[in-house]
């Protein structure tokens, strides 16, 4: 109930990931950090607040993600939230150990009180923030600062997730382009699927069910079947993506029919030109670069965001 009410109820159902990291480099070795998109023979296409809000169900338009990030007191902040506090000896710590997270959310009673619920809802959705939506390079935390943020779970759907998920993203994409940086972190688990739904050429499977939030159809069994390495998942693409990539992948009846309508409010604001952020990330976003996967040509349909930010 707290995870639906707070905006995460859909994402909240992926539990697992299969990541091919071979697919993930070749899809790097396309990515143009100055205009984030990807140069594929089929022309220049990206991740899109689309593709975030339809496969993830977060929400995209709403407030930044930006607010105080240090505390002077984050064990009073841990406990206001959390229940209690997980470094009781360090009076400045500024991130939470997934393995104390997954501890909180274990450690819950079946007679627990709604207070006690609400604390473990909120450590879930940490978990879930600093694990699969925004992680970071440390991997095995996730920064204090979201917390607040999660005070109010009718107040937490009112922020923009979904765009600060997106600009992570980029961050990472970007970063992962300099040839010294051998890792990229991220939403892996959403860039792996919207290659896969657009370029299904990649995955070789044809019986998956369709399920909702959409990346859950590579993270079930049979999962994507065989393993290939980088210089496989280049010559696929080179070889197939032209006429194979598909633009709107979205439109397809087996899609639509799981896909729930909340995923589509935002819609006017896809094909937007505007700054994304999250806390210190803040990076462009130019839905006006890819109208071809909005199905469109018109620039009269790119809307301004009410995200309280610039937009352009």
């Amino acid at each position: 109930m707290y995870l639906e009410l707070a905006g995460f109820g859909s994402v909240a159902l992926i539990r697992s990931s299969d990541l091919r990291f071979d697919l993930l480099s070749a899809l790097v070795e396309r990515w143009r950090p100055e205009t984030h998109t990807f140069h594929f023979p089929s022309g220049e296409c990206t991740v899109t607040l689309e593709d975030v809000a339809v496969q993830l169900g977060l929400p995209i338009d709403g407030s930044p993600i930006t607010r105080v990030s240090s505390f002077t007191d984050p064990a009073a902040v841990c406990y206001q939230l959390l229940g209690e506090s997980p470094e009781d000896g360090d009076k400045y710590f500024s991130s939470i150990k997934f393995t104390w997270l997954k501890a909180k959310i274990c450690g819950l009673s079946a007679t627990a009180t709604e207070g006690e619920l609400m604390c473990a809802a909120r450590a879930y959705i940490m978990h879930m923030i600093g694990a699969v939506l925004m992680p970071d390079a440390n991997g095995d935390s996730v920064h204090l600062s979201y917390l607040p943020l999660l005070a109010d779970f009718s107040t937490a759907k009112s922020y923009s997730w979904g765009s600060a998920v997106l600009a992570t993203l980029y961050r990472e994409l970007c970063r992962a382009t300099k040839p010294q940086v051998k890792d990229i972190t991220g939403c892996l688990i959403l860039l792996q699927s919207w290659a896969l739904y657009r370029m299904s050429f990649l995955a070789r499977v044809s019986h998956q069910p369709y399920l909702y939030p959409l990346p859950l159809r590579w993270t079930t069994r049979p999962g994507i079947e065989k393993l290939s390495d980088v210089p496989i998942y280049r010559l696929r693409i080179e070889q197939h993506a032209r006429e194979g990539f598909i633009w709107m992948p979205y439109r397809r009846p087996e899609i639509t029919n799981v896909v729930p309508s909340s995923a589509l409010v935002d819609s006017h604001i896809w094909c937007t030109n505007t700054q994304i952020i999250n806390f210190n990330v803040v990076e462009w976003y130019h839905g006006n670069r890819v109208l071809r996967q909005f199905g469109t040509s018109n620039l009269s349909r790119v809307r301004r965001a009410s995200w309280g930010i610039i937009t352009a």
